[in-house]
């Protein structure tokens, strides 16, 4: 129970990479803010999390309503001493179409939910942190992406991420407030709902699984798990990144972790 006594705020947190970090760090002995879209999967996960002496507390909304948003962030810094970190894990991203043709309102999309959204819960977590002069974290989910200058629109979302980054921790130097950014590589998530359906098909064949994979749909629990059993060279599993995210909030307040490049051993190809 590392982190008992502590209050973690955890977007993103009702299917994948989300759900592990939330349920990670909850089973350790954080309460844990949970929000996503899915209340369901954010109910089941709360369930968990008390199961092994953790507290949960779950929000439904849309990570682009600024003041949902801010009110979420909020309400775990009234919990307890207040809020010791926030994680920024909400990510949207589409198969990146040549920018000529591309869809200017996946564009818009990606923007608003990968760097606005961001940054408005960065913002409401320094502002609470700063009211309440209690030290904190914020960890950004970023990608390898970012390390790519030519990764497309998606990919430019991630470099912005990583440009507010580093300003925030230039900004923070004389808060006790320390900023990380954490970039996987693939990591097994409903993320690639979005990705080329072909590039999916092949890896549902190329493991002959029996998944009737429609584009733009989720995958169940116990289909990306099939998946990354069967691909565990070429597609993370989460656990290794909560154990990142785990590492970060270990740190002393002085100590800061500027950047995490995290992927699998192989690139993914099909």
């Amino acid at each position: 129970m590392q982190f008992q006594g502590q209050t973690v705020a955890v977007t993103g947190a009702s299917s994948g990479i989300g759900q592990c970090i939330a349920e990670t760090l909850g089973q350790a002995g954080a309460h844990i803010f949970m929000c996503g879209r899915t209340l369901d999967s954010l109910q089941a996960s709360k369930d968990k999390i008390e199961a092994a002496g953790g507290g949960a507390s779950v929000f439904s909304f849309d990570i682009c309503d600024d003041a949902a948003l801010i009110e979420f962030v909020e309400q775990a810094a009234s919990h307890g001493s207040g809020l010791d970190a926030l994680v920024n894990n909400a990510g949207l991203g589409y198969t990146d179409d040549p920018i000529a043709q591309g869809n200017p309102a996946q564009w818009r999309e990606m923007f608003d939910v990968n760097v606005l959204a961001l940054l408005v819960g960065c913002q409401a977590a320094i502002r609470v942190m700063r009211e309440k002069r209690h030290p904190g974290r914020i960890i950004n989910i970023s990608s390898t992406a970012a390390l790519n200058r030519a990764s497309g629109v998606y990919g430019a979302t991630k470099h912005a991420v990583n440009a507010i980054n580093a300003t925030l921790r230039d900004e923070l130097q004389d808060d006790d407030i320390r900023v990380t950014s954490i970039m996987p590589g693939v990591f097994t998530s409903n993320f690639i709902r979005n990705v080329d359906p072909e590039i999916i098909r092949g890896m549902i064949a190329h493991l002959g699984l029996n998944i009737d994979f429609q584009p733009g749909t989720k995958l169940t629990a116990e289909e990306l798990i099939a998946i990354h059993e069967g691909l565990s060279k070429q597609i993370g599993n989460p656990k290794a990144l909560a154990d990142a995210v785990s590492y970060v909030l270990r740190q002393p307040s002085n100590i800061g972790v500027d950047e995490i490049v995290i992927r699998p051993q192989k690139n993914l190809e099909f």
